[in-house]
């Protein structure tokens, strides 16, 4: 398990006091906060090494060092064949409309790609943008409880299918999918299945070779690290693609879909976030040290979103909107709505006392439409970090109790 207090400690932001209230930070499935080490890393880059790329110099070097050094922390936090296969970009979103237009030059007209009502706008949009190109984009429903329809999914799947575009987990919910079930029917009909991870990563340890992905894409600043996104593509398939790039790039994996200068020193905060996670389990390299981390984090953040979970319940005109934690194939991000008050004057209550919460729709506001809370202003969604501790959360539901019970 995790030591809350020693790893507390890691955390400058957790020390913050404002108006005589200590912070209280659920607001993680926006972005969590960042550990010292991290912070230290970007640091220590701009005051040694800040270079560009491919000189003959010492700081052109150690950034290049830099750069390598995140492709090998990020494949072994993904379980990746490789460094070829791990790109980098500004953040997820923008990777994965480089991805889409690559992939949309090798479609045809007629060809289709199934999305889904559960995902974040970042793994829609995308996609949803190749009906330009004469694909045919359709998407997979959502049920009343906040999970894929598994049935609707393998109806629509077909001949034609071409590539699945499916989350691991909500960020807006904490569903998290069946990507075995997904990737069983992406293999009958010689489909690519692209995986946005990005709400899964900060909280289950990956392994894209087991899972059979073509591509998953995350985010670091979501698990403990700077704003950076991360592409993982099985080996050979980004060299298949007409990818967005200069000729002065280099045409081949990881670095031909990476335009533009790359920024160097998160990249040197995006090692530092791995190690990080390692460092919360014991291994003998960096990838078995990660999983065990990744399972202490894990069973600590489950212990406490059960917590905000039964408590939510017994709070009377709460509503909690997804889930229940009776199987812990669960994200720790619980939403919910209150009777007669707004996801929006919920926050704004919780915030008098330095309990960052999140309203609204996320980005994944199909899901919140088709559940028929939009007009209503979305859900209030709490997500529990491995910095959270029990005695945050028995405040948490005071705070709710009292503005909304």
């Amino acid at each position: 398990m995790v030591d809350s207090t020693s790893l507390r400690k890691r955390f400058p932001s957790l020390h913050r006091v404002h108006n005589h209230y200590p912070m209280i930070f659920l607001d993680g499935p926006g972005g969590t906060q960042v550990p010292q080490e991290v912070i230290e890393a970007i640091s220590d880059y701009y005051k040694k090494s800040n270079s560009n790329t491919h000189g003959e110099f010492i700081t052109t070097n150690e950034t290049d060092e830099v750069i390598h050094e995140a492709r090998v922390s990020m494949t072994a936090l993904l379980g990746a064949e490789n460094t070829s296969t791990i790109s980098f970009g500004q953040n997820m979103t923008t990777l994965n409309y480089s991805l889409a237009h690559g992939i949309g030059r090798v479609l045809k007209p007629g060809d289709e790609v199934l999305i889904t009502q559960l995902d974040h706008e970042g793994n829609r949009g995308p996609w949803s943008m190749l009906r330009q190109y004469g694909v045919v984009v359709r998407e997979i429903a959502v049920k009343q409880d906040g999970t894929l329809n598994y049935d609707d999914f393998a109806a629509k799947i077909n001949e034609r299918t071409r590539l699945v575009a499916m989350g691991m987990a909500s960020n807006a919910l904490g569903t998290v999918n069946d990507v075995k079930f997904a990737r069983e029917l992406t293999y009958r009909y010689n489909a690519w299945l692209m995986l946005d991870a990005v709400a899964y990563a900060p909280h289950f340890s990956i392994d894209v070779q087991s899972i059979g992905c073509d591509f998953l894409l995350c985010s670091a600043y979501k698990f403990y690290g700077p704003h950076v996104g991360i592409l993982y593509a099985r080996p050979g398939l980004l060299n298949c693609l007409f990818t967005d790039r200069l000729i002065t790039n280099d045409q081949s994996a990881p670095f031909c879909i990476e335009t533009g200068t790359l920024n160097h020193a998160s990249l040197a905060g995006v090692s530092a976030a791995v190690k990080f996670i390692a460092s919360l389990g014991k291994g003998d390299n960096l990838r078995s040290a990660i999983i065990d981390g990744y399972k202490n984090l894990s069973a600590h953040e489950f212990q406490l979103a059960v917590q905000l979970h039964e408590g939510l319940k017994k709070i009377p005109n709460v509503k909690i909107i997804g889930q229940d934690f009776s199987s812990r194939h669960r994200s720790p991000t619980v939403s919910f709505t209150a009777k007669e008050k707004t996801a929006t004057a919920v926050c704004a209550h919780l915030s008098k006392k330095n309990i960052c919460a999140w309203d609204g729709h996320f980005y994944a506001i199909r899901v919140i439409q088709v559940l028929g809370l939009l007009e209503k202003g979305g859900v209030t969604r709490l997500g529990i970090s491995v910095y959270n501790t029990p005695e945050e959360i028995n405040t948490v539901l005071q705070e709710v109790g009292h503005f909304v019970g």
